[in-house]
């Protein structure tokens, strides 16, 4: 009787054991099938716009005007210093300023080109030409790029609390 007990309780733990690595399998693989890198706030993929749909949105905005939204796009560029902003590509050759609620995240420097989910507060703003020289140089541009900027840009802009970068 000794040794049934023995057998059983035995095998009940191998089984055990099996069940808790298929788990961790499972876990793991479920954790490698996330396409995206997650900063800010945890945001979901799910009912994204497109960079399409974002640009008819924001050509329905008034400067003072915001528009909660979540779209899909790919990045143009990122600032080379800390990461704290982004461009984003919208159509027609429009882009979009990413900068990061209450400044409380950055994304990598080299996520040039990658596609991006940004979750947040779309708006229209004007940018003043010292700020649009400021960003041209955090972007590496050159001094005569820079020194070109001489008027004022209404910008499209966005004031992300979550992003996902393609991994």
């Amino acid at each position: 009787m000794k040794k049934i007990f023995f057998v059983a309780a035995l095998t009940l733990l191998l089984v055990s054991c099996q069940d808790k690595k298929q788990t961790e399998v499972v876990v793991e693989e479920t954790q490698n099938e996330n396409p995206y890198a997650s900063f800010g706030d945890s945001i979901v993929s799910e009912g994204a716009l497109s960079s399409t749909e974002m640009m008819q949105k924001f050509e329905t905005l008034k400067e003072g005007d915001t528009l909660d939204v979540k779209f899909k796009s790919s990045i143009n560029s990122v600032c080379k210093k800390k990461g704290c902003w982004m461009t984003l590509d919208l159509t027609n050759e429009k882009e979009t300023f990413v900068k990061f609620k209450d400044y409380a995240f950055f994304v990598p420097k080299n996520a040039e080109e990658k596609e991006v989910i940004v979750n947040g507060k779309a708006f229209v703003s004007i940018e003043s030409v010292a700020d649009l020289q400021h960003y041209a140089k955090d972007a590496g541009k050159s001094k005569e790029a820079i020194d070109s900027i001489t008027e004022p840009k209404v910008t499209y802009s966005f004031l992300a609390d979550g992003v996902l970068i393609a991994k």
